[in-house]
């Protein structure tokens, strides 16, 4: 851990030890792809620190207007590389951008409709080849969908049966019939009303999308919003981050 967060989370040592005058209100942006793992170690950061974490889940456009905006909050979580942008644009404070979790995509059915073989990557080519329609979102980890498909040379014979999906969950649409195998983040496909999880995509498939966190320029508690960045970063809670089927970072 870098000197950063080393002293990050002794803030939150000593404001835990301060009692709860000194506890403060903070609030976290967090899109569609991260928000399982944030309100995870959210929840253990208020316990671990006496702070109270307000985790503002935004999706499709309403995280960019939020911090286009200046509406109130102290820390964004989204992908990792959008941050470079928000540096520039003096929305997050250089230096304190951090990758947190990293996640890959599964695949997801009908409740009760068969399960396609996905175990190897030969299984999961044929598994597309016979569905009657595949879909996929445009973000998170929805890019790699289309290179990964092009990779095993079947993008050209599928491409008419593939919908991509904005703004809505592809597993409401396997629940409600309209694509037959759905495709998404681990932690967003499944658990979900009316699906059965397949499985994730076989290791040799597998690409992930990489999650971040920084403390915003408009932080009302940046001290408090720091020691938050510093808690979720921390290796010792990777636990926390698997739980809502993340993983922590590569190290």
């Amino acid at each position: 851990m870098g000197r950063w967060a080393k002293a990050a989370l002794a803030a939150m040592a000593g404001v835990s030890m301060s009692g709860i005058a000194s506890a403060a209100e903070i609030t976290i942006l967090a899109n569609q792809g991260a928000v399982s793992a944030v309100r995870d170690l959210a929840a253990a950061f208020e316990k671990a620190s006496g702070h109270k974490v307000i985790v503002s889940f935004e999706q499709g456009p309403a995280m960019a207007q939020k911090i286009e905006s200046n509406a109130p909050a102290d820390v964004v979580s989204q992908i990792l590389e959008q941050f470079d942008d928000l540096i520039k644009r003096g929305k997050v404070v250089p230096g304190t951008a951090h990758e947190f979790a990293r996640a890959g995509n599964g695949v997801a059915v009908k409740a009760g409709a068969p399960k396609p073989d996905i175990s190897t990557p030969e299984a999961f080519k044929r598994a597309m080849l016979n569905a009657k329609s595949i879909g996929h979102s445009s973000q998170g980890t929805g890019p790699f969908n289309t290179k990964l498909f092009q990779r095993l040379g079947i993008y050209d014979e599928i491409k008419d049966r593939i919908k991509i999906i904005q703004g809505r969950p592809i597993a409401a649409l396997v629940a409600a019939g309209e694509v037959e195998i759905g495709i998404q983040q681990t932690n967003v496909i499944q658990p979900f009303p009316g699906t059965d999880y397949v499985g994730p995509l076989p290791a040799e498939l597998m690409e992930y999308g990489r999650f971040g966190v920084g403390l915003l320029t408009i932080a009302k508690e940046p001290e408090a919003a720091k020691a938050l960045i510093a808690f979720m970063i921390d290796p010792a809670n990777a636990a926390l981050i698997r739980k809502s089927a993340m993983e922590p970072p590569a190290r």
